[in-house]
């Protein structure tokens, strides 16, 4: 005989029941998508941030780029460059046009004189270290007046080297350039074209063929100001001014330098 098996009986889902089931996917439901909504907002903060972090990037490397381009081109182009080197700057000497150092650099451009034709000593006017600071130039002629400081905390000896960087069609054959120190002017030119040992009549000879002349400053004190003017022209009467320097050009850059050997002392 069979006996009678006992079906099992599912017991029907009360009301209660079926409320905190929905309740309970609703609130999972929720919760994945809480997690999904704030995972897909920290990842566009992140790559906003990485946007404009790569667009500051950017920016400031063209600023670069063109912060190097212009140095290089005032470097290479300019007509008279007077800059510190590295070690000077360290050590405190500093330039400006402005006697009163309300404004100082580590380089100064003078501007440049363009269409230029000779002229001699004679027509240059005679207060051309006085008359003006920073560029102050005239008709066929370079004039550019600025200041040296030892802004540092030691007394130092430096010395400051006028070369030549660039010259077109030979026109420093004829070139003079005379420079005031404190006043006191000297005036250079290349040496004669057939005898380079030999000076023009009316100047001091270029020390090189490239280096114009050196000048130094010994105990060089803290707050001491040296001056110095430099004017550039052609010289109408050297034998090497003829037709085949028209058109040229001379650079020229004054370099200032701190000696290396020099004993030094807090003032």
């Amino acid at each position: 005989m069979f006996g009678n098996k006992k079906t099992k009986i599912e017991q029907p889902i009360t009301p209660e029941e079926l409320s905190k089931l929905n309740d309970k996917k609703m609130a999972d439901s929720q919760i994945e998508h809480f997690h999904i909504k704030n995972d897909s907002m920290e990842i566009v903060k992140y790559k906003k941030r990485r946007k404009i972090l790569s667009i500051i990037l950017t920016v400031c490397l063209i600023i670069l780029i063109i912060l190097f381009l212009v140095s290089m081109l005032v470097t290479q182009w300019g007509d008279l460059i007077i800059s510190v080197d590295s070690p000077a700057v360290k050590k405190g000497i500093v330039l400006s046009e402005d006697p009163e150092f309300k404004t100082q650099s580590a380089s100064l451009t003078a501007q440049q004189v363009k269409d230029v034709t000779n002229i001699t000593y004679a027509w240059l006017p005679v207060d051309l270290d006085t008359s003006e600071n920073g560029a102050h130039n005239g008709d066929n002629y370079v004039a550019y007046t600025f200041y040296c400081k030892n802004n540092g905390q030691v007394k130092l000896d430096y010395d400051a080297v006028l070369e030549i960087e660039g010259v077109a069609k030979s026109a420093d054959e004829a070139a003079r350039v005379m420079i005031y120190k404190n006043g006191k002017p000297s005036i250079y030119g290349k040496g004669k074209y057939k005898d380079r040992n030999t000076a023009e009549t009316d100047c001091t000879k270029f020390e090189t063929d490239t280096r114009i002349m050196t000048t130094s400053t010994e105990e060089f004190k803290v707050g001491d100001v040296d001056k110095y003017t430099i004017v550039i022209w052609i010289e109408g009467n050297d034998p090497e001014c003829i037709d085949d320097i028209r058109n040229g050009h001379v650079r020229m850059r004054m370099l200032f330098s701190v000696r290396d050997d020099e004993t030094t002392a807090p003032q």
